[in-house]
């Protein structure tokens, strides 16, 4: 177990707040996590167990202790016809579609260049490019922080939906997600339903994994500022889904907004391109600012407070209302003083 002599958390999430915790801890075992737990509990202490911090904004200094999750394990058993991968927690996601594509193992290309840890993935059933974390997902291994048993979920215990879960909710507290099992067929078959990805199809005689793998890097790089360089969260908000009668009206005002049928019936619109149509490309409250690229992301542009994304994210919410009544809801996670609180309330 390791100790970092400081509780400052700046670099331990991509949006680069200037915030605070009352002790950072680094684990890399499980019986590490529950024994820092429980010691958190005897001294009636907060605690927030972060991945990469890819996806949270801290609305205020967090008093208690976070747990940094490295918990990097790795095991790949195959049968005939599937790839059988068990990774810990604590991995980095693109490195692990990374590695494995090297190692001549297909199925999560689409996924590629998402920032965070493969923790987060079932959390918010992370999806890109025509697919989604819940399309591979075999099982989640869980942990109940209070009294160490653990459990596994399979794929349909783990209630996923578009960028939700059972973890955002019956599992959302005093549980921590320690492992996840991935499942890839052998028999390989490109996903090239996204828009972007079809042109493949005329530049290419052969698409690969790595093809797609290639492109998408490509593509995000191209839209999504370096977290290194820029702080950010990737996308802020939900892309917001609609009525198929609504969208109608919306393709009658506006008929150059992308839309995504859903297999039930409903469309999925471009959050990005609603809030780019309210001209907000740039736009800046106090630190906080929005993209010049692109209008889903918010930025760190001058050493942002919590506050000034919040504030920023509430205009961005209340202008879409006005231009297409449609209501927008944040996709990352809000960390109060005490731990994670309900981002839709928190920019209405």
């Amino acid at each position: 177990m390791n100790y970092n002599h400081h509780n400052k958390l700046k670099k331990y999430h991509t949006f680069s707040l200037n915030v605070i915790a009352r002790a950072v801890y680094s684990i890399y075992s499980v019986n590490e996590l529950i024994m820092l737990c429980k010691n958190a509990r005897l001294n009636k202490c907060s605690v927030l167990l972060l991945g990469e911090g890819s996806n949270v904004i801290f609305v205020n200094n967090f008093d208690g202790l976070v747990i940094l999750n490295r918990i990097t394990s790795l095991n790949i058993t195959e049968s005939s016809i599937e790839w059988y991968i068990h990774v810990g927690s604590g991995n980095n996601w693109h490195k692990l579609v990374k590695k494995l594509i090297k190692n001549g193992i297909y199925g999560l290309e689409n996924m590629a260049f998402i920032p965070g840890s493969v923790g987060a993935a079932p959390i918010q059933n992370i999806g890109a490019y025509g697919m989604e974390f819940k399309d591979v997902c075999n099982y989640v291994d869980i942990i109940n922080l209070i009294n160490g048993k653990q459990y596994r979920l399979n794929s349909h215990e783990c209630e996923f939906g578009y960028r939700d879960s059972v973890f955002k909710h019956k599992y959302r507290e005093n549980f921590a997600i320690v492992s996840v099992g991935l499942k890839l067929k052998k028999l390989w078959k490109p996903i090239l339903t996204y828009s972007n990805l079809t042109s493949l199809i005329f530049t290419h005689t052969k698409i690969t994994a790595k093809t797609i793998f290639n492109f998408i890097c490509k593509i995000r790089k191209s839209k999504l500022p370096d977290p290194y360089l820029v702080g950010n969260a990737g996308s802020f908000f939900k892309n917001p889904v609609i009525s198929s009668k609504y969208a109608s009206k919306i393709n009658l005002l506006y008929p150059l907004c992308p839309k995504y049928p859903q297999i039930n019936g409903d469309v999925k619109l471009s959050a990005g391109w609603l809030i780019e149509q309210c001209n907000l490309k740039g736009y800046q409250y106090g630190g906080a600012a929005i993209h010049n690229n692109h209008a889903l992301v918010l930025i760190n542009k001058n050493n942002a407070t919590g506050k000034d994304v919040i504030n920023l994210a509430r205009y961005i919410k209340k202008k879409v209302i006005e231009k297409f009544d449609i209501k927008l809801e944040p996709e990352v996670r809000f960390i109060g003083k005490y731990g994670e609180i309900n981002a839709k309330d928190a920019i209405s």
